[in-house]
């Protein structure tokens, strides 16, 4: 099922139908909606990007109110582009946005009602998890080299210790990230993807091509890995937009040389049973 397109108090975003279903407080932001100016424009969620801290601050608040959650309770992280997933407690209450992050990490979990697990993305692949039995969730960050690390299925492995997960009841959402139509690389990334990951992953790699170039398949990489984790391809849901295509929709590293804002991956354990 692909993720959907909806509009929150008045923020645009891409939203799992089966996890709204199921009750839990989430979404992929679009660059839309807030109120940052010049290459920010408009909802920038990136705190460390150049923008005004003022109007980060509120582009949060919108979202947070979007979503009813409390903008005091956002968790962010020192992304690294590596396969590390925190535990989230309640003493991370804050850290980014009013706190400082103390830790790296490019994966985040919990079981805290409240707390809000936010991960950024600009062409990078944003997942969501929900474990909807024993109420946990997870986010994460996967670049092409978080990918080979397979940090997705380090993120489901560290649910399952900690809280008892079972992957066959988890929902992913995989959120817009650059695609294989435009993802378009020197021999390296598909490589590494190769030697890390095996030959399954052969399918999402092209090439080469003209140049020489290679195109990559983040998407249906981290779907698979997912599923060799024990996730449901049909508990799945993914974003069919390529951040790349849609410049004027999301923010994108490379169609903006890197002058751009964030935008985020967010998720909630809400206070009630989760399906209620």
């Amino acid at each position: 099922m692909d993720l959907i397109d909806v509009t929150l108090g008045r923020i645009p975003m891409q939203v799992s139908l089966r996890m709204t279903m199921a009750g839990v407080p989430h979404g992929f932001t679009t660059r839309q909606g807030g109120v940052s100016e010049g290459i920010y424009a408009s909802l920038n969620l990136g705190k460390n990007r150049g923008d005004d801290l003022d109007k980060v601050r509120e582009n949060y608040s919108r979202v947070c109110s979007a979503l009813g959650v409390e903008r005091d309770k956002l968790v962010f992280s020192n992304q690294v582009h590596g396969s590390g997933v925190r535990i989230v407690t309640a003493e991370d209450a804050g850290k980014g946005l009013d706190r400082r992050v103390d830790y790296e990490a490019d994966g985040l979990v919990t079981n805290v009602e409240g707390l809000v697990l936010t991960v950024f993305g600009a062409d990078c692949l944003t997942v969501l998890l929900c474990d909807p039995v024993h109420r946990a969730i997870g986010a994460v960050h996967a670049g092409w080299r978080g990918t080979a690390e397979n940090i997705v299925g380090q993120a489901v492995r560290t649910m399952k210790e900690a809280y008892g997960t079972r992957p066959e009841d988890l929902i992913a959402a995989l959120g817009p990230c650059i695609s294989r139509c435009c993802f378009e690389t020197d021999e390296d990334v598909p490589e590494a993807l190769h030697r890390k990951l095996g030959e399954d992953v052969l399918p999402y790699l092209d090439g080469p091509g003209e140049g020489g170039k290679f195109r990559v398949d983040l998407k249906g990489i981290n779907a698979l890995l997912l599923q060799k984790s024990g996730v449901l391809r049909e508990f799945t849901d993914i974003s069919p937009d390529c951040t790349l295509c849609k410049p004027e929709k999301y923010w994108s590293h490379r169609y903006t040389k890197g002058e751009r804002g964030s935008q985020a991956a967010l998720i909630a354990l809400p206070g009630e049973k989760v399906g209620a």
